[in-house]
């Protein structure tokens, strides 16, 4: 007689939990979410934070478009060369999607089409000071 496959698989339960955070693990900013920080007054904020031990880089180096922090300026200005980055910025061009749009997307009024929004590659702290 041989032994049941079911002896010794009691950590099924762990398992699934573990994929769900490994899921949420990486979760970035949606576009939306990131829209709202491109706003000047938000931008500024982000931009110039204060030096956090806790944050790559101590924070001084925030990619805005793709939420990500980096640990030098050097790495910062490859990540803008990356297709990551100019894939993030081209769906960024699309303006995000609002209650008023889905409304009338629902028919309680006529459609009109997203707009476009002009997004380009945030300045570098050295680009700012030679200008």
């Amino acid at each position: 007689m041989t032994r049941s496959k079911k002896i010794g698989n009691h950590n099924n339960g762990r398992k699934k939990n573990m994929a769900k955070l490994w899921k949420t693990k990486r979760r970035t900013k949606d576009l939306d979410q990131v829209h709202e920080d491109m706003k000047p007054e938000n931008a500024s904020k982000l931009l110039h934070q204060a030096a956090d031990c806790d944050v790559t880089g101590n924070a001084q180096f925030y990619c805005l478009h793709c939420a990500r922090y980096f640990i030098d300026q050097r790495s910062i200005k490859e990540h803008f060369r990356t297709k990551v980055h100019k894939r993030r910025l081209k769906k960024l061009r699309e303006e995000p999607y609002t209650q008023e749009e889905a409304e009338r997307a629902a028919g309680m009024g006529s459609y009109i089409p997203a707009k476009k929004v002009k997004v380009e590659t945030q300045a570098t702290e050295e680009e700012m000071t030679v200008t």
